[in-house]
C-alpha cells in the first residue's frame, strides 16, 4: 500500500517533540547565515545570491541524473540578475536559460499564490525545445494517462519504488494541494511545511517529467515564504546532491509508509541544516573571491585567464584541492600545452598564481595572494 491509499490520506501526522531540537538548529543557521549576508558589502551580497543561484541550477538538474554546462548556467544568472561579467562572454543556452528562470519564478515573488497553471508553466520551462525526441512527454500540462511509476533496473525485470495516484484523480489530488499550500493550517511551522509541500507534490508526480525539479522549486518557495526573505543564500539541492541514495530511499520508505512522517520530516531538517551550513562555507569563499578580483582589478588578463581563475575561485575546496596543473589547464581553457605553459607562467608572474612545492611535469599551482597576503585562503 502507497501512503496515498490511505483512508486518511493525505492528513499527515508528526511528533513536534521529536524535531524540535533539528528545527531550533536550522533556525540558528538561518539566522547566522542572513546576519552575515545582510553585512556584506551591497556587491558581495549580490554575488552570494548569484553563488547560491548556480549551485541551485546546477545541483537540482544533477539529482536528476542532467548535467549543465557550468558557464552557460553562469552567464543565465548573472544575465538575469543584471550582473556585469567583464571579460567574459556571455555563453547562454535554452535550458540554462529556462531553469534559471523557472527559480527566480519560484522565490522572488514568494507571496503570489500557486496555482495549477504555474505548475505546469514552470514544469514547461524545463522543455524550452517542446518535447523534441520526447514526443510522449506532455509539456506544460498534467501528466497523461498511462500509470506513473518510478523504476530502476533491467528493462525487462525492472523494479518498482512507487506509483503515483492514477490519473482520472490527479486533478482533484493537485488541487487539495494547491489549496492546503495557498491556506496551510494556523500554527503550522513553515519548515516543517516545506518539508511536507516537498513529499507530497513528489507523491502526486503530476508531470510526465520534471517533478523532481518542479517540486524542489516549491520546496524553495516554501522556505522563501517562511523566512520572509525572496532572495535566496543557500541551496537545498546542493545538499540533496550530496546525499541523493539517501534522498531517494527516505522517499521511498515515505511513499510506502503511513502517513506518520516523521522520519522523513526529520531527515529534510537534516538536509537543511547541511545546506545551511555549506551556504556559510560558500560565503566566505564568495568574499574572498571578491577580495582577489579588487585586488586584480587593474590586472590585463585573457578571457581563458580569467575563465580558469573564475574556476578556481568556484571550486578550489573540492575539484582543486592540490592545485591545477597545466594539463588541466589545456583542458579547461581548450588551449595548446605551449599556451598552458605560458598563461600559467603569465599568472605566475602576475601573482594571481603561485608555484606549490614540486616541480617538472607534477607542477601545479595554487591561487596567489590578495593585498598583503602570501597566499590565497578560502
Amino acid at each position: 500500500m502507497y501512503i496515498w491509499e490511505q483512508a486518511d490520506w493525505p492528513r499527515f501526522r508528526w511528533d513536534d517533540a521529536a524535531l524540535r531540537l533539528r528545527l531550533d538548529a536550522v533556525r540558528l543557521l538561518q539566522g547566522r547565515l542572513l546576519g552575515r549576508a545582510d553585512a556584506a558589502p551591497e556587491q558581495d551580497d549580490l554575488a552570494f545570491e548569484m553563488d547560491a543561484l548556480i549551485q541551485n541550477a546546477i545541483r537540482t538538474s544533477e539529482i536528476e541524473g542532467e548535467h549543465l554546462d557550468v558557464g552557460s548556467v553562469r552567464s543565465s544568472v548573472a544575465r538575469q540578475l543584471g550582473v556585469e561579467q567583464a571579460g567574459v562572454p556571455a555563453r547562454t543556452t535554452p535550458e540554462s536559460e529556462s531553469l534559471v528562470a523557472l527559480l527566480l519564478h519560484a522565490t522572488r515573488e514568494p507571496d503570489e499564490p500557486l496555482t495549477r497553471d504555474r505548475l505546469c508553466h514552470w514544469q514547461s520551462l524545463l522543455f524550452p525545445e517542446g518535447p523534441g525526441w520526447l514526443e510522449k512527454v506532455h509539456v506544460g500540462e498534467l501528466r497523461g494517462e498511462q500509470p506513473m511509476q518510478v523504476v530502476s533496473g533491467r528493462l525487462d525485470r525492472p523494479t518498482v519504488h512507487f506509483e503515483a495516484p492514477p490519473r482520472d484523480r490527479l486533478e482533484a489530488e493537485l488541487d487539495a494541494f494547491v489549496d492546503w499550500f495557498n491556506r496551510p493550517p494556523g500554527g503550522l511551522d513553515g519548515l516543517l511545511r516545506a518539508g511536507i509541500a516537498h513529499l507530497w507534490l513528489i507523491t502526486l508526480h503530476p508531470f510526465d517529467d520534471g517533478n523532481g525539479r518542479v517540486t524542489r522549486a516549491v520546496t524553495d518557495r516554501a522556505l522563501a515564504q517562511a523566512e520572509r526573505q525572496s532572495v535566496r543564500f543557500y541551496s537545498l539541492s546542493a545538499a540533496i546532491m550530496a546525499r541523493r541514495n539517501a534522498y531517494y530511499d527516505q522517499l521511498e520508505r515515505a511513499q510506502r509508509g503511513d502517513l506518520d512522517i516523521t522520519p522523513w520530516l526529520a531527515w529534510f531538517l537534516d538536509t537543511l541544516e547541511a545546506a545551511l551550513r555549506q551556504a556559510l562555507e560558500r560565503l566566505d569563499r564568495v568574499l574572498a573571491k571578491a577580495r582577489f578580483w579588487h585586488h586584480h582589478a587593474t590586472t590585463v588578463l585573457s578571457e581563458r585567464q580569467i575563465k580558469v581563475l573564475n574556476r578556481l575561485l568556484d571550486t578550489a575546496g573540492e575539484e582543486f584541492e592540490h592545485g591545477i596543473n597545466a594539463r588541466k589547464y589545456q583542458s579547461l581553457a581548450k588551449v595548446s600545452k605551449a599556451t598552458a605553459t605560458r598563461d600559467l607562467a603569465d599568472l605566475v608572474e602576475k601573482g594571481c598564481l603561485r608555484k606549490l612545492p614540486g616541480g617538472g611535469r607534477s607542477t601545479r599551482y595554487a591561487l596567489g595572494g590578495q593585498g598583503g597576503d602570501d597566499t590565497w585562503h578560502q
